[in-house]
């Protein structure tokens, strides 16, 4: 009965758009051969068509129609699939191959994230040897753009599974979380990576997210305006052969703007008439341009018949043959000069050259401004902030992936936001918040890799700004629901701020989601600070996350350092008494705070619970 009702429906749009014609189907560029869909979940199938068009997906046995609306957009929802694979899915005429349904991943940060494979083999040469078709991964190339949704991602990049011929093309974090994920689990990995090195945190997260950071919102109004006024009046009308330009300006050519009385910087378009013999007409031709300064597109009776994009080469193009008629003809120049004073170089020749005859083209011109740069002017003082607003990452690499669902994220970054980091934990909440709404996922798994160990270790005790993007990572893992936290500041290299043991980052991080996502009952995190008492001359600080009790990995208790009033750190005697550590000093009578791991690079740091995972770094002051 539904199928039924659903033809009738179809009919009925089908007369009301009678002239609407059937046209090629475009899919989104993640839509496509090896990709990994996210079971037991309802997927949407989306792309683009023209009007009217008819849109059978077929998939899995079962199959789903539409009709693309008035915006050429069309979209099919599929109900939730299994984990398994491999499948064909065929979209009208075009069919997407070794298909696999499991679990996805949207990885996104810095340059951690993106570190490429290539640079792990020495220390993994068994990557060399991968053989995994069930893990699979897509790297969304960069597209920054502030002032405007993006529907479609950049480039042409591709899925690209885990056999040894492509492992190369993979990112590492990802490679070695999806080993591990689909190791633990049997369940293909599908590693979606949209990240790019030196960003920082506020360009991955919406502006509808940052109205808390005003320096980092751009002025839509402003940006639209301005965008008015560079448009280029004249584009694809003035270079068409019967555009009526008797009412245009003139100036004499070859010679400068300025020579002829215009003070312009943007684009000007300049028209000319000229006679064609009839020996000529419908033959092919040459035509000589000169120099043109700065860059032009030249049209010949509507007909475009070349370009330059600088000032010093000549101008030399083809006319082709039927372009040119008998009697008048006109040729349009596009000239833009955005530094002002567009010219035709005296002293080079300006013809249409044909094996009949040669039609001079020197002498007057018509000419009308299509772009002033200065119209823009009123506009530019409320975009001074264009260069460092936020939101450009999520706009060109966040936003159009929207609809393809995901497991979790999975977030690397910081390092770019160390100077500013009594920001960074407001920014990660709106951050998740955004991608939450953006994927209609309310509790959207988020695993976070906290900073790992960077830069030279100080004799005594110090600020970082290293170790407060640490402790915004570590409240975020507090006080947001469902996400979970990677601690890594033994794992990194004292002078290289892209470690290589990227493995372990992703056991931890793997582990962290065996309980966060998967539901399993273990111990997944280090221990966590929870409070502090001051006993005389000693603090005692207790924890959360102990799992089976708490340990000095390695040895003595290391790390520590407490403070009195004055608010001068000081190297710490600590020591653990069952579940919490108390820690004290001969120089610190009276002591108020302790900090520990708090530094650039805290290696040797070494509190943890009996299931060897390690405590994240912490303070208990707010100094």
């Amino acid at each position: 009965m539904k199928r039924i009702l659903f033809i009738l429906i179809s009919l009925l749009l089908m007369a009301s758009s009678a002239d609407a014609q059937p046209g090629k189907i475009r899919l989104p560029k993640l839509i496509s051969d090896k990709m990994v869909l996210q079971r037991d979940v309802e997927l949407d199938i989306w792309g683009w068509a023209d009007p009217g068009t008819w849109v059978t997906v077929r998939f899995n046995g079962s199959y789903y129609e539409t009709m693309t609306g008035d915006d050429g957009r069309w979209t099919v929802t599929l109900p939730p699939q299994p984990a398994g694979g491999p499948y064909i899915m065929e979209v009208n005429e075009i069919s997407i191959r070794d298909i696999l349904v499991g679990d996805v991943w949207l990885c996104s940060g810095q340059s951690n994230q993106e570190t490429p494979i290539h640079r792990l083999v020495e220390m993994f040469p068994e990557i060399d040897l991968s053989n995994n078709n069930m893990i699979r991964h897509y790297k969304v190339p960069t597209q920054d753009s502030k002032e405007s949704l993006q529907e479609e991602i950049a480039g042409n990049a591709k899925w690209q599974s885990g056999v040894a011929s492509e492992v190369m093309n993979w990112t590492a974090l990802a490679y070695f979380y999806a080993q591990e994920a689909y190791a633990k689990t049997g369940v293909p990995q599908g590693m979606l990576v949209s990240s790019l090195g030196g960003s920082a945190i506020e360009s991955w997260v919406s502006q509808e997210h940052l109205k808390d950071f005003p320096r980092l919102l751009l002025d839509k109004e402003a940006v639209r305006l301005m965008d008015e006024a560079m448009a280029d009046k004249g584009q694809g009308k003035w270079n068409l052969a019967d555009w009526d330009d008797s009412q245009w300006d003139t100036m004499e050519m070859p010679g400068t703007w300025r020579e002829n009385g215009l003070n312009v910087r943007g684009t000007v378009w300049m028209r000319k008439d000229f006679e064609v013999p009839e020996e000529m007409a419908g033959r092919h031709a040459r035509l000589s341009m000169g120099t043109l300064v700065h860059n032009d597109q030249v049209y010949v009776n509507g007909v475009f018949v070349g370009s330059t994009g600088y000032e010093y080469p000549p101008r030399r193009y083809h006319i082709p043959a039927g372009v040119l008629k008998a009697g008048k003809n006109t040729i349009a120049v596009r000239l833009n000069a955005p530094g002002g004073n567009g010219e035709f170089v005296k002293d080079k020749p300006y013809k249409v050259i044909g094996d009949a005859a040669e039609i001079d083209l020197t002498g007057t011109w018509k000419y009308k401004v299509g772009t002033d740069i200065s119209d823009a002017a009123p506009y530019r003082e409320r975009l001074r902030n264009r260069n460092d607003a936020g939101s450009g990452l999520y706009n060109g690499m966040i936003w159009p992936i929207r609809n393809y669902k995901v497991r979790g994220a999975i977030w690397y970054q910081g390092e770019s936001n160390a100077g500013r980091a009594h920001e960074y934990g407001a920014m990660m909440s709106s951050l998740i918040d955004g991608w939450r709404e953006l994927w209609e996922m309310p509790d959207m798994p988020f695993l976070l890799v906290q900073l790992p160990n960077f830069m030279q270790k100080h004799d005594q005790p110090t600020d970082s700004g290293w170790a407060r993007i640490r402790e915004a990572q570590l409240q975020t893992f507090k006080t947001v629901p469902n996400t979970a936290l990677a601690v890594t500041y033994d794992v990194g290299e004292w002078n290289d701020i892209h470690p290589l043991n990227k493995k372990a980052v992703a056991q931890r991080l793997f582990l962290a989601a065996r309980k966060l996502v998967y539901g399993e009952k273990i111990t997944a995190s280090g221990p966590v600070y929870k409070d502090m008492t001051v006993s005389g001359d000693k603090i005692i600080l207790s924890f959360t996350e102990t799992g089976r009790g708490l340990m000095a990995k390695g040895g003595e208790l290391k790390g520590f350092a407490i403070a009195g009033e004055d608010g001068r750190f000081v190297w710490a005697d600590a020591v653990i008494k069952g579940k919490t550590v108390v820690v004290s000093s001969k120089e610190v009578a009276k002591p108020v705070a302790v900090r520990y791991a708090w530094c650039d690079n805290p290696e040797g740091a070494n509190l943890c619970n009996k299931d060897g995972l390690l405590a994240s770094p912490f303070r208990t002051d707010s100094w």
